[in-house]
């Protein structure tokens, strides 16, 4: 059986044809896996379990008809989405996992994570990071009223935009230390993440041993899915 991973999806009412295409995977392709697992960014932002718009209700819809006709699918927190709740997780059927985690897939141990910790050049957005990520903020943010929390949200992202266009791109790529640790500490030989939107396989080496680093694509022109079938990964675009 096939196992299928996506990442950085970035669905949201401004994205609709991919919330369509999506949706269209959903049905020709993940239908059929034996599993689904999203690594985070599903959404361009998730203020809260209690987001009613109608993209978050047509994914959410999308979900739960993959996971109620028998499909298992994981979901990794984003940094876009990172406060996907129980409240999510009922709506969709899915299983969140925590970030990174550690399948077994064929036999192996396999790396999952988002990604984003990896960047750790990028001390701005790290410091961030560690702010979103304490439960107390957490806590303090989704006690707002929703409007408010989506006027933030919206104001964020523009600080990331223009965080991203005045800091070299190599800032925003992995760290080849914090890869390193991430493959001893998993104890793992293969590392599958997203966040960066630079699709690619990199083989290399970890104290001698072989390591292999797949990252996955953004969903902002095309699809982009990795596709797991007897041990054997392949990336592949799904032209919009």
């Amino acid at each position: 059986m096939t196992r299928l991973f996506v990442s950085d999806l970035h669905l949201g009412a401004a994205s609709p044809a991919a919330i369509d295409q999506f949706l269209q995977f959903l049905g020709e392709h993940a239908s059929r896996a034996e599993a689904l697992y999203i690594l985070g960014d599903l959404f361009e932002f998730w203020v809260g379990d209690d987001d009613r718009s109608s993209a978050a209700q047509r994914v959410c819809a999308g979900l739960a008809a993959l996971t109620g006709g028998g499909v298992p699918c994981f979901v990794l927190h984003g940094n876009r989405d990172f406060l996907l709740g129980p409240g999510f997780a009922a709506r969709s059927g899915c299983r969140l996992l925590p970030d990174p985690v550690v399948a077994e897939l064929e036999g192996e141990r396999v790396l999952l994570t988002h990604g984003d910790a990896l960047c750790t050049d990028d001390h701005p957005y790290q410091e961030l990071r560690s702010l979103v990520r304490d439960a107390a903020w957490q806590r303090r943010f989704l006690a707002l009223p929703l409007a408010h929390r989506e006027l933030l949200a919206d104001q964020a992202r523009a600080g990331s935009r223009a965080h991203t266009a005045r800091t070299v791109p190599t800032i925003m790529d992995v760290n080849a230390a914090a890869v390193a640790r991430a493959f001893r500490a998993a104890r793992a030989q293969r590392m599958i993440h997203g966040h960066t939107h630079r699709p690619g396989v990199h083989d290399g080496e970890v104290d001698g041993e072989p390591a292999q680093r797949i990252v996955l694509g953004a969903w902002y022109e095309q699809g982009s899915c990795l596709r797991e079938e007897r041990g054997t990964f392949e990336l592949q675009e799904l032209p919009r």
